[in-house]
């Protein structure tokens, strides 16, 4: 049975990877693929920061360590050793219907552009698409889903036509990349390295200021107001920062540069969740 501690972290873990879930929903990304790369992430680290004597953590250890077979943590390092990505991207049932609609030529017409499908009836479908290559997804449910993200249009006819190869949007895909890979990376050092015993006594600067208790119909003035003085402020750091990027100009690359930095942001949360965990922990 986990501890209360263990279950109060993974609670907060949970809060936290629900605006993350969404946002790979968007994108067109499943379970499937989060959770290879968790499992390559635990892998990672296990390897690295649990070994003896500067070498890498043995095989049974990272499995005992994180809980996953022997087979697969030999999987995933062989890969990474290799130098293949360590993550491998598996396709979601959204992009295996599009990519097969796009190159399976009972779905194509004589110029190789992707038939206006019916729902369902005799011949080559909607339906038998999905039957074929969606797994065990209903086609309704499937329809559904990619007019939400605007893959498909229902036509006058009935027919469906579809509008895109890709379930995401390179622009909003790049921007998630970027959140991702540097603005929550960064939070996520920050607070592992203050929530480390042993460096109680070299915490890094970790700020939230928080409040459920303005107004709806002020919000958008503190938002306003907010983001200003906020801009304002990462300005100046920038500033700070390429001061002392310029002192040393002539020196070498190689003088025991590292990387530092802030993050500043303006956040909305109406989920009741987070909030009553926030507060039950002040």
């Amino acid at each position: 049975m986990q501890d209360t501690i263990q279950r109060q972290i993974l609670n907060a873990l949970l809060i936290a990877l629900r605006p993350i879930a969404r946002a790979l929903l968007r994108a067109g990304a499943g379970h499937r693929e989060f959770n290879e790369i968790s499992k390559a992430a635990f892998v990672d680290v296990a390897t690295k920061d649990y070994g003896l004597r500067g070498r890498p953590t043995n095989v049974s250890r990272v499995a005992v360590m994180t809980g996953l077979t022997r087979k697969e943590v030999r999987r995933l390092r062989d890969k990474s050793e290799a130098g293949e990505e360590t993550v491998v991207i598996r396709s979601t049932p959204m992009s295996e219907i599009l990519h097969r609609w796009y190159t399976e030529s009972d779905y194509l017409m004589s110029d190789n552009r992707p038939k206006d499908l019916p729902f369902d009836g005799l011949g080559n479908s909607f339906s038998s698409l999905v039957t074929k290559f969606g797994g065990d997804i209903p086609p309704g449910a499937m329809r559904t889903e990619l007019k939400r993200i605007a893959a498909i249009e229902e036509l006058s006819s009935g027919d469906l036509k579809v509008l895109k190869r890709n379930v995401s949007n390179l622009a909003d895909n790049d921007r998630l990349i970027s959140i991702l890979a540097l603005q929550i990376h960064a939070a996520a050092i920050t607070g592992c390295h203050n929530s480390d015993p042993e460096n109680r006594n070299k915490a890094w600067i970790q700020r939230l200021v928080h409040s459920n208790r303005v107004r709806g119909s002020d919000r958008s003035r503190v938002k306003r107001i907010t983001s200003d003085r906020l801009a304002e402020f990462a300005e100046s750091i920038d500033d700070l920062f390429a001061a002392y990027e310029t002192l040393y100009d002539e020196e070498s690359t190689d003088a025991g540069h590292s990387s530092i930095g802030i993050g500043v942001f303006y956040f909305e949360d109406d989920g009741k969740e987070s909030n009553a965990f926030m507060h039950g922990k002040q």
